[in-house]
């Protein structure tokens, strides 16, 4: 995984949790992935930052980051 990630990829990979599990409930709350890395989203937006090192992001986000590069991964070695 790259040591810098630009808003963009974030909000790629937010998007990406989003999709696969939709929001619930009549807060409609976000899934536990797309929450671990709206936080981090949020505090970029509102500091201006263009990128964040995945070394400040909490462990929920890492992962939830890392198992969604996972899935575009296997999507390019299928074709998909």
């Amino acid at each position: 995984m790259d040591t810098v990630i630009p808003i963009t990829r974030l909000e790629d990979a937010i998007n990406f949790w989003r999709n696969r599990f939709p929001a619930i409930g009549e807060e409609a709350r976000l899934c536990a992935q797309a929450s671990a890395l709206a936080t981090p989203y949020a505090l970029m937006i509102l500091s201006g930052r263009r990128n964040v090192a995945v070394a400040e992001l909490d462990e929920p986000a890492r992962e939830a980051l890392a198992e969604w590069q996972a899935a575009m991964n296997a999507g390019k070695s299928t074709g998909g």
